[in-house]
């Protein structure tokens, strides 16, 4: 007779009925953590700096074909630059992917970490400020286990590039994704050119060229609106024009193309000779040169030749070459986007037919860096660009101190050259004394070749 329980089910389909139970349970625990995964499977992302370039982020980040992505808080240390921020991604139709009432849009410069508070760990801290916050602000990341997007250029010279390096090392420990946004790297017809260079297809690269002439730009001058703020949020308001919030045009805008040429080449540069001037900036307070022509020399001795001008009335151009033993390429035409990249048996590139052209229209690359970046979050795949943004950095930052103190300078002399132009940005409340000070005479200090040195500039105080 066999054992019954006490419902007068035998042992046997006792056990039958736990385990189809159980089986049961197991399958419906996982479609449980399933369903709740796809509930909470949005990625959450705080914007820290709200200018133009860190609103486009995050609608480019809102966009993302592999979301969803919701931005929930917003940091900055002007009022009128949140304000606009939000009402521009609101008019632009983001509204639907973005919570972030008033209690979370903070102002200030602790404000970042009110905002990345805000996030869980593997959200995303989207950094867009002045580049001398940097590291600041991927200290804190790091510190709460978020990933990462950063604008570019990371640093502007040699005490905060071995910062970021340590800080790039940290992240990898921490198996945290970050991404930089040097964009071009994610162009899809670009990277069908690199592959196509390494294949052979223009043989080995004997020169590279880049050029960006615009009209006049990074200016600064005091306004009635901008005589209201200290000399600390005025030169914050207009960064360009300062080495130590921006690395000033040369970092700032010529970063991209000397960063995809050394893709191209597969190496960076090891040294760096160049010349520049200011020749009619006019009134303005700024430190920029009107003027940059830099030759970088690569370990195997072949040259970039970089070409940047800020002039009215002159020729514009915006575009990047490599000239290989057998042929050449068009890296970028007239612009980061569309790059209409082409590859040609000689080295004549204007009037020829190419050999290979990438098809248009292209996805915006943009876009295209979001999106590989939240697919290496989402599936863990190894994803860190911290490490290479700072190579940039610095390899850009090595032409730029070339112009300004005349000499040859070499990636060792740049990394290791101790001037730290923001020391204590860490420590920055809006009553703080600026980095750079005016003279008697209201002018900052600029960049004086064969004059000083040993460091870009000379601080009057």
């Amino acid at each position: 007779m066999s054992e019954r329980t006490p419902n007068n089910t035998s042992r046997r389909d006792f056990l039958k009925n736990t385990g189809r139970l159980a089986a049961t349970s197991v399958l419906a625990a996982g479609l449980t953590s399933r369903m709740y995964a796809a509930e909470n499977n949005t990625i959450k992302v705080a914007l820290i700096g709200c200018g133009g370039r860190g609103s486009g982020a995050a609608g480019d980040a809102m966009s993302a074909k592999n979301g969803p992505v919701k931005l929930v808080a917003m940091a900055d240390v002007f009022q009128y630059r949140l304000d606009r921020s939000y009402a521009n991604l609101q008019k632009e139709g983001y509204g639907a992917k973005m919570d972030v009432p008033e209690d979370r849009r903070f102002l200030g410069f602790d404000a970042y970490k009110k905002a990345m508070d805000c996030l869980r760990k593997g959200d995303i801290a989207l950094f867009a400020t002045p580049l001398a916050f940097r590291w600041v602000h991927f200290t804190y990341a790091i510190e709460k286990g978020l990933h990462v997007f950063m604008e570019k250029p990371l640093t502007a010279d040699g005490p905060t590039s071995k910062r970021m390096f340590q800080l790039a090392a940290e992240a990898d420990k921490k198996n945290l994704k970050v991404g930089v946004g040097l964009m071009v790297r994610h162009c899809r017809g670009r990277q069908e050119l690199r592959k196509r260079i390494e294949d052979g297809e223009i043989g080995d690269i004997m020169l590279l060229r880049a050029y960006r002439m615009s009209g006049r730009s990074a200016t600064a001058s005091r306004t009635p609106n901008t005589r209201k703020l200290n000399d600390l949020m005025w030169q914050i308001s207009t960064f360009h024009s300062w080495l130590w919030s921006s690395g000033g045009c040369f970092s700032d805008y010529y970063i991209h193309q000397i960063d995809e040429c050394s893709w191209m080449k597969g190496a960076w540069p090891i040294q760096a000779h160049a010349l520049g001037g200011r020749h009619y900036r006019g009134d303005s307070l700024d430190q920029n040169f009107d003027t940059y022509d830099v030759e970088y020399t690569y370990p195997d001795g072949t040259k970039l030749f970089y070409q940047g001008r800020n002039m009215d009335g002159c020729t514009n151009a915006f575009s990047s070459y490599a000239h290989g033993t057998k042929g050449s390429a068009i890296i970028t035409t007239s612009g980061h986007y569309p790059g209409k990249v082409r590859t040609f048996k000689g080295q004549l590139t204007e009037g020829v037919e190419p050999i290979w052209r990438v098809p248009q229209p292209e996805p915006s690359p943009y876009r295209l860096e979001w999106e590989d970046l939240i697919d290496a979050i989402r599936n863990d795949k190894p994803y860190n660009e911290a490490k290479r943004g700072t190579e940039a950095s610095l390899v850009a930052s090595m032409g730029r101190m070339a112009a300004h103190t005349g000499n040859t300078v070499t990636y060792e002399q740049m990394l290791n050259c101790p001037h730290e132009m923001a020391p204590n940005v860490d420590k920055f409340t809006m009553d703080s004394p600026a980095p750079i000070r005016p003279d008697a005479d209201g002018k900052y200090p600029v960049p004086q070749p064969g004059i000083v040195k040993d460091r870009e500039y000379k601080d009057f105080t």
